[in-house]
């Protein structure tokens, strides 16, 4: 199979991402949208070409406090990449502090050797680093960090990564920032109405279970991205857990 094929399909374009019908974009260009969902929160969107599923909408997050920023996810490719990067060092005046891959599909990383050719710190669960290892990934993100939970500051807040278990992939991780009790989900987590998209590399029978163990730990969760789709809350999670619960 391709490797554009490997991560969690949704649905087709006019499904992918945020609607535009309404939507506030701070940035929008023809390869990449930038929505601001809450205080220092906002969400990226790049389009990724497959073959089966034509352009599809894949999304990430920043997070910016005081003068730093932290992105969740690469856009698909470099050159929308490079659009983020400079909207948040140009427009938005902050240094990115780091940018982290969620897990080892291109819809993670595919712009991943922008940010390392700027020298921004790029991290990973070391389950991630493993796979793009074994599968001899051009490019790497620079650091992988053992544990299931790290915490970074950005700014003066806390951003926290967790790897809670297997679900879309093996080494698929979260980021919550409790200041804003926002939670990057990517594509473990599920927009309402999704199917179940991609499951080459899903571990479908814990899926449901590590999803519920992110909805105990952070329970007052407000705003969740998914990996496709659109925003919302913890009905999100919710909508996850039944997807993949066994009848």
């Amino acid at each position: 199979m391709p490797k554009t094929l490997l991560f969690s399909f949704l649905f087709p374009l006019s499904f992918a991402g945020f609607s535009v019908n309404g939507a506030n974009f701070k940035y929008e260009s023809e390869t990449l949208k930038i929505q601001k969902l809450a205080k220092g929160i906002y969400l990226h969107k790049s389009y990724l070409e497959t073959e089966s599923w034509g352009k599809v909408g894949c999304n990430g997050m920043v997070y910016m406090n005081g003068k730093e920023a932290i992105v969740f996810d690469t856009p698909t490719n470099d050159k929308a990449s490079e659009e983020l990067i400079s909207w948040i060092e140009n427009k938005k005046k902050k240094n990115i502090k780091y940018v982290i891959v969620t897990h080892f599909h291109e819809d993670c990383l595919g712009g991943l050797k922008a940010f390392n050719d700027r020298e921004i710190e790029s991290l990973c669960h070391f389950k991630t680093m493993w796979k793009l290892m074994s599968e001899n990934s051009p490019t790497l993100p620079k650091v992988s960090f053992q544990k299931d939970s790290w915490t970074l500051t950005v700014g003066n807040e806390q951003v926290i990564l967790s790897f809670f278990g297997e679900g879309h992939t093996t080494d698929n991780i979260v980021a919550y920032i409790p200041s804003t009790r926002a939670l990057f989900g990517g594509c473990l987590i599920k927009s309402v109405e999704a199917s179940k998209g991609y499951l080459g590399d899903a571990n479908v029978a814990s899926w449901s279970q590590t999803v519920e163990k992110i909805k105990k730990e952070w329970p007052e969760l407000e705003v969740v991205v998914p990996g496709h789709g659109k925003s919302g809350g913890m009905e999100l999670l919710d909508y996850t857990i039944e997807l993949f619960k066994e009848n």
